[in-house]
C-alpha cells in the first residue's frame, strides 16, 4: 500500500481482518472483506459496520457561522434548529454542484453552538479551500478541518440501532431520523446521528480517533448474533446505488446543476441569496435540462459509467452508475436521459460494448426499505 495514502484511524482493524484495502479519493480505504454480495445483503438483513473516517468534517462557529453557511449552501441554514440534520448542496456561480453534502447544528456539552459539514472525501480540499475563498475579514468566523482528529463509523441495517444501543449504551430509538445529539461514548465525546447512505435505518458516529477500534470491537461484539458484518465501499456503492442516492463524481459534478439531478428539493431560493442562487433561479424552468433516471436491465450485463443509452440508434442519454443489485438479482444504473425519453416506461437499450442491451426507464429508488 502507497504510504502516501491517508489512514483512517481503523487502517490496522482493517488490515487484521483480511480486507482488500485500495486508494480511494487519497485514502486506504477497505473495498471489501470477503464477498461484497453477503456484506450488501448482511446490510438489508441484518447490519452493517463501515469505517466512513474519509468523509470530510469541517467545524464552524462564532457569531456569524450561521449567515455565512446560508450564503454558501442552497438549504436554508438560518433558523435551523438545534440537533437538526439537512442534506444540502454547495454551488458555483453558474449553479453547478460543487458538492453535495450534510450540515448538522449542534450544541456542545457546555451550550456553546456550532456547525458540522460533512462533505465527500474526493471534495475535502476544493471544499475547503473554496470556503476560504468565501470568508470575509469582518465576519467572526472560526472554521476548522476536524478530518484527521476523529473517526466516523456508520452502522446501517434493521438491527443496527438495537446493536449500537446494546454495544455502547445509547438511546438511538427515540431520535427522529436526521438528527444528531453531542453524546458520551467510553467517557469521551461523541456525535450521534440517526443517517446513513444506504437506505436502511441506523446511524452514524464521529469518535475520537483514539476510540475507534475499541467501538468497532464492542460493535462487532454486540452484532455478531445478529449478522452484524464489517462492510467495504464495494457494497456500500451497491447500496447507494439501489437506494438511488446519488454519488459525486458520478451523478453529480460541477456540470450538473440541481434540478436535472432530480434535487430540486435541496434547493430553497425564496427569500434568500447564495453562491449560484441567480443561476438556478434561470435554470429551474428549464425544459432542455436532462433528467436523472433509473434503468432496469432484464439481461444479466451490468451497465456501466459512461455506457450510451440509445432510442432507436439514437444516443439520448448516458449511464453514470451501473451494477448488478443483489436485492433484485438484476442489472440497474442511474442515467442521464433527455427529457422528452425520460419517462417511467420509455423503453432504451444500453450499449454495453457495441451491443444494445434492452433497457426500461423505472421510478428511482430501486429499493426502500420496508415500512416499519
Amino acid at each position: 500500500m502507497d504510504v502516501a495514502l491517508a489512514k483512517t484511524p481503523l487502517y490496522e482493524w482493517h488490515v487484521e481482518r483480511n480486507a482488500r484495502v485500495v486508494d480511494f479519493a487519497g485514502w486506504a480505504m477497505p473495498v471489501q472483506y470477503g464477498s461484497i454480495v453477503e456484506e450488501h445483503r448482511a446490510t438489508r438483513i441484518a447490519a452493517g459496520l463501515l469505517d466512513i473516517s474519509h468523509m470530510g468534517r469541517l467545524r464552524f462557529d462564532g457569531s456569524d457561522a450561521e449567515a455565512f453557511l446560508d450564503r454558501l449552501l442552497t438549504r436554508r441554514v438560518v433558523g435551523l434548529a438545534p440537533s437538526l440534520v439537512r442534506y444540502s448542496l454547495m454551488t458555483n456561480e453558474k449553479g453547478g454542484i460543487l458538492d453535495d453534502v450534510l450540515v448538522y447544528h449542534m450544541r456542545s456539552a457546555g451550550g456553546e453552538s456550532f456547525y458540522l459539514l460533512v462533505v465527500n472525501a474526493s471534495n475535502r480540499e476544493k471544499i475547503v479551500s473554496w470556503i476560504d475563498a468565501q470568508r470575509r475579514d469582518d465576519e467572526e468566523i472560526g472554521f476548522r478541518d476536524e478530518t484527521r482528529e476523529a473517526a466516523m463509523l456508520a452502522v446501517q441495517g434493521p438491527n443496527a440501532l438495537a446493536t449500537v444501543e446494546e454495544a455502547l449504551g445509547l438511546s438511538i430509538e427515540p431520535m427522529k431520523y436526521y438528527t444528531a445529539a453531542v453524546s458520551e461514548i467510553g467517557g469521551q465525546s461523541a456525535i450521534v446521528s440517526r443517517t446513513g447512505y444506504t437506505g436502511e435505518d441506523g446511524c452514524e458516529l464521529i469518535v475520537p480517533a483514539d476510540t475507534a477500534v475499541s467501538i468497532a470491537n464492542r460493535l462487532l461484539s454486540a452484532g455478531e448474533s445478529c449478522g452484524l458484518q464489517p462492510v467495504g465501499l464495494g457494497a456500500r456503492d451497491t447500496l447507494r446505488l439501489e437506494a438511488g442516492m446519488p454519488l459525486y463524481g458520478h451523478e453529480l459534478s460541477e456540470a450538473i446543476n440541481p434540478y436535472e439531478a432530480g434535487l430540486g428539493f435541496a434547493v430553497q431560493l425564496k427569500d434568500r441569496a447564495f453562491v449560484g442562487s441567480a443561476a438556478l433561479a434561470n435554470q429551474k424552468t428549464n425544459e432542455d435540462l436532462r433528467e436523472r433516471v433509473g434503468l432496469q436491465l432484464d439481461g444479466k450485463r451490468v451497465p456501466r459509467e459512461n455506457y450510451p443509452v440509445v432510442l432507436r440508434d439514437e444516443i439520448v442519454g448516458t449511464v453514470t452508475s451501473g451494477t448488478f443489485s443483489p436485492t433484485l438479482e438484476r442489472p440497474i444504473a442511474m442515467a442521464y436521459l433527455r427529457r422528452d425519453v425520460a419517462a417511467v416506461g420509455t423503453e432504451v437499450a444500453v450499449d454495453i460494448r457495441g451491443r444494445p442491451e434492452p433497457a426500461r426507464v423505472v421510478k428511482l429508488p430501486f429499493y426502500s426499505r420496508p415500512a416499519n
